[in-house]
């Protein structure tokens, strides 16, 4: 394929594509053009898939056919974003948003919204895209996506994920060819340098420096890596790229073959993704029948291919030097730095690795130009961030914002607040290897440097929300726990550190602590942090360490009173019944598994504490709210 033909096929697949995306300015005049009457977007990304996404697309297949509807195009996408509505169904020109859908209201909205003629099933769309009198809003302006600046999410749920077409059309492959045919290697380091686009992996490393370094270091035979471990517990954003828009990637990894001198790639996937990994490889195979890898890329005379390998989930394989070893074929194991992966990184080449959402960003900055690109976030923290938010709040899924968004337009705006009205406490972000931003920080602003400065860090996305009811000892031992198992073993600060850590916070959370473990933890903890070999033994201690600092007092509590302020712990808990309350249903009786609770029909019940086993049987069936954790 050349440049000329890349283009034509953009141009005759753009109509099917501004059907979708520009639905709110001319979807009406566009829409005849594809030869559908109307066009069904359902997410097709693993969160989707596992609330029975494909049996949702089976209905309406099954439906159409029985209704005898052949103007309608089903398209199965990647992630919309909001996962806790899944399955989603956008049903175009209309733009309505039909979210927790089941076989069955597929078969409704068919009978009622696709056929000619047919309405808006109203009481299946998601509340917020309807107005008080009835009319619907455009899914673009909810609080959730109107907050938004998608860059790296641009195309997920906006193409069918498994088609080349439609990812051309929506603009993937052009800043190759602009590359290709354009642009010299420095030219693309110095656009990428002047964008200020920093590694959205965790550390945020200058991109542009990176590539610099690679391409300068001397070698005929180098590599570029693409890091799709993603290992932090509730982080799925790398994996919704891969899933929603594979050829991103692809494309990006290709670019960054052109400016440092290499001719070949490696995606490192871990094989718990198997959606994003079937995707991946369809992709690569379509490239390569057109011509967008393998040899004389787009007539340029420039060689490069792509290969994919899979990672057996050990999260140690996340940082640089033991996805190197993994991808070689060896033990997952991370190795001294220097040298760097630029001087040397796969079979000893030099080699630049960036993680999925940083891949994802390439070829916007190609096409729209740096200035572009740094007029948004903040100075030192340009663009956007991809945010996997989950825990305690009502929109869990996933968020791409402008650097510099506050954590409480985060929570708030765009994730619908705290389930039940519950007060926010807390947020954890980077994952095992961050730290817990307390609710006095609910205004910073989320950008790289700000986060490190209150003892947290960006890491690659994770945002874990936490309210009232969260015991911060209990998360970090959660942390810990992750940690200490996923440990290599190859250095004995790591190794032995996050287990005996972990024993220190058990035996706090247990009631046997003592005033002299605190000083142990932070003994320890600094301890690891100058001396574990790689950033898993070092960054280990963050979550317990950022905890202690803004949340001192419910250590003090833990250790001195032996009691757990947010009624977590089991072992610093007991359950009683308000007498006051108890209305002698004898629910609780009958389903304690341990036949601890005594008491006869319409009289007061009573907890034996010596044999009960804290399992909140009593609190769960109690329809009065007679049982109290103490």
């Amino acid at each position: 394929m050349t440049c000329e033909q890349l283009k034509k096929l953009a141009a005759e697949k753009a109509d099917i594509i501004n059907v979708r995306r520009l639905v709110r300015e001319q979807a009406e005049k566009l829409a005849p053009k594809t030869g559908y009457r109307k066009q069904i977007l359902v997410c097709g990304g693993t969160g989707c898939t596992s609330s029975k996404s494909l049996q949702v697309i089976e209905q309406l297949e099954k439906s159409f056919k029985e209704l005898g509807i052949d103007d309608v195009l089903i398209v199965k996408t990647g992630c919309f974003g909001l996962c806790a509505l899944g399955p989603i169904m956008i049903v175009y020109p209309e733009g309505a948003f039909y979210s927790q859908m089941t076989p069955e209201h597929a078969k409704t909205v068919a009978e009622k919204h696709l056929v000619k003629g047919g309405e808006i099933v109203k009481e299946l769309l998601y509340a917020d895209t309807v107005h008080s009198e009835g009319s619907v809003i455009p899914f673009a302006e909810i609080p959730f996506y109107k907050h938004q600046v998608r860059i790296a999410l641009r195309n997920c749920g906006v193409i069918a994920a498994e088609s080349i077409e439609e990812a051309i059309a929506a603009g993937d492959y052009q800043a190759l060819a602009k590359v290709l045919t354009e642009m010299t290697p420095d030219g693309v380091i110095a656009e990428i340098k002047a964008s200020g686009l920093r590694g959205r992996g965790g550390a945020g490393f200058p991109t542009g420096l990176k590539w610099q370094f690679t391409k300068d270091a001397k070698g005929d035979v180098k590599y570029v890596c693409c890091n799709a471990d993603e290992g932090d517990p509730g982080a799925f954003m790398d994996r919704s790229v891969l899933e929603g828009d594979p050829h991103t990637v692809l494309e990006a990894m290709t670019i960054a073959g052109y400016t440092i001198g290499a001719q070949e790639g490696y995606i490192y996937v871990r094989a718990e993704y198997p959606i994003a990994v079937e995707r991946l490889n369809i992709a690569i195979e379509q490239s390569r029948k057109l011509g967008l890898l393998g040899k004389n890329i787009l007539g340029s005379g420039f060689n490069f291919d792509i290969h994919v390998r899979l990672g057996a989930g050990a999260f140690v394989c996340g940082e640089e030097t033991a996805l190197i070893a993994s991808v070689e074929g060896k033990r997952g194991e991370p190795r001294p730095k220097p040298p760097f992966p630029a001087q040397s990184g796969v079979f000893h080449k030099p080699t630049v690795i960036n993680n999925v959402e940083t891949w994802a960003s390439i070829a916007p900055i190609i096409l729209n130009g740096s200035k572009w690109f740094s007029s948004i976030g903040t100075e030192k923290s340009t663009g956007t961030k991809v945010f996997a938010v989950g825990g305690k709040i009502n929109n869990v899924g996933l968020v791409e914002v402008p650097m510099g968004t506050t954590l409480k337009t985060i929570i708030y705006d765009i994730g619908g607040g705290i389930p039940g009205g519950k007060r926010f406490k807390a947020a954890q972000t980077g994952g095992p290897s961050g730290g817990c931003i307390p609710a006095t920080h609910i205004n910073i602003e989320m950008d790289f440097d700000n986060l490190t400065a209150i003892g947290s860090m960006m890491g690659s996305g994770g945002l874990i929300v936490m309210d009232e009811d969260t015991c911060m000892v209990d998360i970090a031992k959660f942390y810990l726990e992750f940690t200490a198992d996923e440990s290599c073993g190859k250095c004995a600060p790591c190794r032995i550190g996050t287990k005996r850590l972990l024993d220190l916070l058990t035996k706090i959370t247990e009631g046997k602590g003592e005033p002299a473990d605190l000083d142990k933890i932070n003994d320890l903890a600094h301890h690891m942090k100058s001396s574990s070999l790689c950033a898993l033994g070092q960054s280990a201690p963050n979550p317990i360490l950022s905890a202690m600092e803004h949340f001192g007092d419910e250590y003090m509590k833990h250790i001195y009173a032996k009691k757990c302020p947010s009624g977590v712990c089991k072992a610093l808990l007991n359950y009683y019944i308000d007498p006051d309350k108890c209305k002698g249903c004898t629910l609780c009786k009958r389903n304690c598994p341990a036949n601890a609770i005594s008491g006869d029909v319409k009289s007061p019940h009573v907890i034996d504490t010596a044999k009960c086993i804290k399992c909140g049987q009593c609190i769960a069936h109690c329809r009065f709210g007679a049982i109290v954790k103490k």
